[in-house]
């Protein structure tokens, strides 16, 4: 496979900085926004930095956690969630102290309806609301992970149109690339998943794209590189050098379109996403198109660098999957949110690999966002925030069990 991307220079690794273990059991699940820890392994960024990334590909979330927990994995291509819901020993495992090493990207992700709610003219948020709330139907939504970022965007997003995520639509667990297949056999009505996987639904014609993540909040963080914290403190080394191997992979990404159409060839592998390069490309690049006959490039679409901000592990990002959590009864007490996310990301260390390759900083471990409900997120106030919405489920007990 010619993926036109350039050979990397060798480099000779050695000193104090030199990782301490050099060869690593990186777990990525297939979605688009492995790319940079793909391209990192296999095209000669992490040789570079003295490491040898062994890509180890999971079928679920769940088998990623569990091998990630029990030391089978070093480190992984990871949803935010699944870190952070670890480290404060919900969802199925005892607590375990993780670290976020930095981001892998921002945005790309969909909420697709099934060709059966297309044919009743359920195409748009107005009409699924009707169809809940006038005419009582009980529909079935599918997201990745219970603590993950999927489930986090469509309870978000269901919400913003008044439908409750927990009371008035199922909520099912499904693995990314099974998600087309449960369409079609009529077990869900509708999802939310990362790329190539829903465009790749709107080409097999199992439904269209409703809205995207990015239109739920614009350059929200997604997947993170994860690992157990006792990675990072005993190998300080090996762990800087996975962040500046991937860290440079993004950039590279993102230098040109024909890197961007390289890396779409390269996921497109049996190794990695094995599927067709068309329901990769495309989104990859911005080009959206939803099934229902409109086209656009977004310009939010999937970002991998955009100069260092997809990657800075920010504070508040950490912090406000933690108030999603607690306003879905995910957690039954609010934590120190700031403290946990000082424990959890780890941003001297990413300042560091970061400097050394000249990739800009912001200074403020915080960032300000305005998501699609016209609600502000700095997190300056974690605790008001989560309470601070019109639909939650604070008093109530979530099973996040279920699935797992």
């Amino acid at each position: 496979m010619n993926t036109h991307f350039p050979s990397m220079p060798l480099a000779w690794v050695n000193g104090s900085d030199a990782p301490e273990k050099t060869s690593l059991d990186i777990g990525f699940m297939a979605l688009t926004d492995c790319a940079s820890v793909v391209v990192a392994a296999t095209q000669g960024f992490a040789q570079f930095h003295g490491l040898t990334l062994n890509l180890k590909r999971q079928g679920s979330w769940a088998g990623l956690r569990d091998k990630l927990v029990s030391g089978e994995l070093d480190a992984a291509h990871c949803l935010y969630g699944l870190v952070y819901a670890v480290h404060l020993g919900i969802g199925g495992v005892p607590a375990r102290d993780m670290a976020v090493l930095m981001g892998l990207n921002q945005n790309a992700q969909a909420i697709n309806l099934s060709p059966a709610l297309q044919r009743r003219g359920v195409t748009s948020p107005e009409a699924l609301a009707r169809l809940v709330h006038q005419h009582g139907a009980r529909l079935t939504f599918a997201q990745t992970f219970p603590t993950g970022t999927h489930a986090m965007w469509l309870y978000y997003w269901l919400a913003s149109q008044s439908i409750h995520p927990l009371r008035d639509v199922h909520s099912v667990v499904v693995p990314p690339a099974q998600m087309a297949a449960h369409v079609q056999a009529g077990r869900i009505d509708g999802f939310c998943v990362g790329e190539p996987w829903s465009a790749d639904a709107v080409a097999k014609g199992q439904g269209f794209t409703l809205a995207t993540s990015q239109s739920i909040w614009p350059d929200h963080p997604e997947k993170v590189l994860g690992c157990a914290r006792a990675f990072v403190e005993q190998y300080p080394n090996s762990a800087r050098a996975l962040v500046k191997a991937i860290l440079a992979a993004s950039r590279f990404i993102e230098q040109s379109q024909e890197n961007r159409r390289g890396t779409a060839q390269l996921l497109s592998g049996k190794a990695y996403l094995d599927t067709s390069l068309s329901s990769i490309e495309a989104r990859l690049l911005g080009d959206y198109q939803d099934g229902l006959g409109n086209q656009w490039h977004d310009r939010h679409a999937l970002r991998l660098f955009d100069q260092g901000r997809a990657n800075l592990p920010y504070l508040s990002d950490g912090m406000w999957f933690m108030t999603q959590f607690r306003r879905w009864g995910l957690l039954h007490d609010d934590p120190d949110y700031l403290g946990v996310a000082r424990q959890v990301q780890q941003l001297a260390l990413y300042r560091e690999a970061a400097t050394a390759l000249g990739v800009p900083c912001d200074d403020s471990p915080m960032r300000s966002s305005l998501l699609l409900d016209g609600i502000h997120w700095d997190g300056s106030d974690p605790h008001g925030y989560a309470r601070g919405f019109r639909l939650h489920a604070l008093d109530e007990a979530h099973d996040v069990r279920a699935g797992l």
